[in-house]
């Protein structure tokens, strides 16, 4: 590759040693933790105030560039253009500007290269990032025109992720109001005007608990259980579905840190942790979106001291209000509506970010040379 030279991590970087200790300090500025980074998108969610915090934490300068160190959160990176201090889990990058361009670091950090790397930690309770086996690590380098030109085909496909991203959460806002006003009979659609009923939910599903599923290799039954709900694909498999989910039944799950939330749609072995709705006399989208619009009310009912859990009795005196089902029919229709847009503009994102990925791995390798 003409041009690029080779260096060792060490000779393009440094870590930066300035500390911010909250109880010398009369500054207060922002304070990032990992928790306020977005994995694998570098965007900022939020942060805290460094007055307000009880450890030592690393400052940093716009421009640097911060990369979490600590398993499992690798991949977490972010290039600020503000002062501040964050997490002692994250590392502070500062780029030799004779070497490196800050931006071009800011991308070397996301490829596959650097964190394989990084994930080859030591330590066995919460491993982390080893600096001094990172150091030693050599990357092929451009020179710093050619790094400049790179980066800002990058930042292209940034820009474009993140304006589709606001796009999603500007959608989200609008389905979590229009599910408030049609769930409600706020707002009614055109063609209905007939009373609304409040019901116990007793009255219109008919319940089953999850059973503890024996997960086989090519089992004949995908296992709907915590693997499914994080991943949204069938992880596992079981020969055994002593309960047997349809496609029309709602599934709620019943134990755990997100006791409350609710799906519906697939077939499948129900786990132990869930428990099946088999839908009588409500449409099964329309329960599911009064489920997810008062979710955050459904978790404030769980018991127990351990595990949280939904009430046992909660179908008992839990109450839905609902129109008719050809009303309820209606609303789910333009909620599912809603749904699939959100749905293909994920996709939208999802094929953005294995493009930019592609990118990464042609630019920063130098099979593709750009023209500067």
């Amino acid at each position: 590759m003409q041009g690029w030279k080779t260096y060792e991590l060490k000779e393009l970087v440094s870590l930066s040693k300035e500390k911010y200790n909250p109880k010398k300090e009369t500054e207060n500025l922002p304070c990032i933790e990992l928790e306020h980074i977005e994995g694998e998108t570098g965007r900022l969610l939020g942060h805290t105030n460094s007055l307000d915090q009880g450890s030592i934490k690393n400052r940093f300068k716009p421009g640097n560039v911060l990369y979490g160190k600590l398993r499992p959160y690798l991949r977490k990176f972010y290039f600020p253009n503000f002062e501040g201090v964050c997490s002692s889990e994250i590392w502070v990058l500062h780029n030799n500007e004779e070497k490196i361009h800050n931006k071009y670091l800011y991308y070397l950090v996301q490829t596959n290269r650097f964190n394989e790397n990084a994930n080859k930690s030591t330590g066995t309770k919460m491993p982390r990032a080893d600096w001094s086996f990172m150091s030693e690590i050599i990357f092929p380098i451009p020179p710093l025109n050619e790094q400049q030109k790179i980066a800002s085909i990058l930042s292209t496909w940034d820009k474009a992720i993140e304006l589709k991203e606001k796009l999603i959460e500007q959608k989200k806002e609008q389905k979590k109001g229009l599910m408030q006003k049609l769930l409600t009979g706020e707002v009614r659609l055109p063609g209905f005007d007939g009373e609304w009923k409040k019901v116990k939910l007793a009255k219109v599903v008919r319940k089953t608990k999850g059973k503890a599923v024996e997960y086989i290799e090519g089992g004949k039954f995908p296992a709907i259980d915590m693997d499914y709900l994080e991943s949204g694909t069938f992880k596992n498999y079981s020969n055994d579905a002593t309960v047997f989910a349809e496609k029309n039944d709602v599934l709620l799950l019943w134990d755990g840190s997100r006791a409350g939330m609710a799906f519906t749609g697939v077939e499948g072995a129900v786990g132990s942790t869930f428990v099946k709705l088999e839908c009588k006399s409500i449409h099964n989208i329309f329960l599911q979106k009064h489920f997810e619009m008062n979710e955050q009310r459904i978790q404030r009912l769980r018991e127990g001291s351990g595990i949280p859990h939904v009430p046992k009795d909660f179908l008992d005196y839990y109450k839905v209000k609902m129109p008719s089902m050809e009303e309820q029919k209606a609303i789910a229709y333009v909620l599912n509506n809603m749904d699939r847009d959100l749905e293909l503009l994920w996709k939208e994102v999802a094929y953005l970010k294995e493009q930019k990925q592609g990118l990464m791995q042609l630019l920063l390798t130098g099979k593709v040379r750009v023209q500067v």
